[in-house]
């Protein structure tokens, strides 16, 4: 088969640019049910592949000066809203995220095996250690674990999690009405887990989902996160703004991925991507620009906060070089790009949070379809990324722009479908069906 270019929509309130939702004529909201699902139908009749859906055990942050002007504190419980969006569609990746600190793996093997059935085999798990220590007093957590200890409890989670969705071999559920045998429990295989972090019995009270488990999703780029994602992930969604710092990211992935034993691109690289499309370059600038008059320095270093990183304003002031920023127990990969990107535009500390509060670090195009086109192209192409994690600045608009514009160009040089190629996701994917951890 021709190699296709994987497309996912991350799915934020207005859209992901922080000015977005003062646009006259944006109405999005991330508690509008109506509006998620036109935009997931959307994406769906595009033939792209996932819809993605981040989520906090809390608020994002507590700065609440900056929450004012924030459409982002409100978000619908995943798991629900996923399973009301499968009822609504047929082809579409549902990507969840579900925190390995704030649940216990029976729990999450339920859930996703539970809307893996609900959508016929288009569940996917994007698996988080969560980075923000002030949500843990929601969950009575008064030791907030570091970076590395989160990591070591979220592998042991994963390996729980997989031996409860195999609890039960393909073929246990009989259904013999003549002999009356519903369930053949010799088929059964026990958990009976007792770990460092989790002790779980099971076995499951699921049998076997659609694709054999969800899709596992790690969106880690530090050197803990990416070990987990070599190990555990099918899908990788990164932070990288460059096309050499993707290239060396996606060698290194190929690498570990090889040391682990996996076959090459066994885990899809999906970066975020900031796409700006428009009929001219001249309309796809204005309708940024306009956003852009909206932009407060304030959202961007709440933003910095929000992922652990610390700015003192009155000792680096907005009009001083961005400084070097120490490591600590937030998200340490992303803290490297950030102040890679200053280092390399020798941006201030104003500027760096302008950049924040519009792309957050990640790859950023703006343009006609076919100048977008030529940029994920050459990513795709040039062993930078097997697709992309759409961050698109508003809704609808934005979505509407992507698919007029850059979505017929990618089908004209063959990088993207016209047709999805099967009904579970990782048919659509090219992943193969997850085996059983005892076949």
């Amino acid at each position: 088969m021709t190699r296709m270019m994987k497309l996912g929509l991350f799915l934020l309130p207005a859209g992901h640019h922080l000015s977005a939702w003062r646009i006259p004529g944006n109405s999005a909201s991330a508690i509008d049910f109506g509006q998620i699902l036109r935009l997931t139908q959307r994406a769906e009749e595009a033939k792209m592949d996932t819809v993605f859906l981040a989520d906090v055990d809390g608020l994002w942050g507590t700065n609440w000066e900056a929450m004012k002007k924030d459409p982002g504190t409100f978000f619908l419980e995943p798991f629900t809203l996923l399973s009301a969006l499968a009822g609504a569609t047929r082809h579409i990746g549902l990507i969840g995220s579900a925190s390995t600190l704030y649940n216990e793996p029976f729990h999450i093997a339920r859930k996703f095996a539970s809307l893996d059935h609900i959508s016929g085999g288009r569940a996917a798990w994007n698996i988080v250690t969560s980075f923000m220590p002030h949500n843990a007093a929601n969950f009575g957590i008064e030791s907030y674990p570091d970076h590395g200890e989160r990591y070591a409890a979220a592998a042991e989670f994963v390996e729980v999690a997989q031996k409860l969705w195999d609890s039960w071999e393909d073929g246990a559920v009989v259904r013999d009405q003549q002999s009356g045998l519903f369930l053949d429990t010799d088929k059964m295989r026990l958990p009976a887990h007792e770990g460092r972090y989790f002790r779980c019995a099971g076995p499951l009270n699921l049998p076997r989902s659609p694709q054999g488990h969800s899709v596992l999703v790690q969106a880690g780029s530090s050197g803990d996160g990416r070990a987990f994602a070599a190990k555990y992930s099918e899908v990788i969604f990164t932070v990288q703004s460059v096309l050499s710092d993707a290239r060396a990211f996606y060698d290194d992935m190929q690498a570990r991925l090889e040391a682990e034993g996996r076959p090459p691109r066994s885990s899809l690289i999906m970066p975020g991507a900031f796409v700006m499309a428009g009929a001219s370059e001249a309309e796809a600038r204005e309708r940024f620009e306009e956003m852009q008059a909206f932009v407060d320095p304030l959202n961007g270093l709440a933003a910095l906060h929000n992922y652990g990183f610390g700015i003192d304003i009155e000792q680096h002031p907005w009009d001083s070089p961005f400084p070097d920023l120490p490591e600590t127990q937030g998200q340490q990969g992303r803290r490297e790009i950030v102040m890679a990107m200053a280092r390399r535009e020798t941006m201030t500390v104003r500027q760096v949070c302008q950049r924040m509060a519009v792309t957050r670090g990640h790859f950023f195009a703006l343009g006609t379809g076919k100048q977008i086109a030529d940029q994920m192209e050459e990513w795709f192409t040039g062993g930078a990324a097997d697709g992309f994690n759409l961050m698109l600045p508003s809704f609808p608009d934005s979505l509407d722009a992507f698919v007029q514009h850059v979505i017929p160009e990618l089908r004209r040089r063959g990088l993207f479908r016209s047709e999805y190629e099967g009904t579970t996701l990782r048919d659509n994917l090219g992943l193969p069906a997850a085996r059983s951890i005892y076949s």
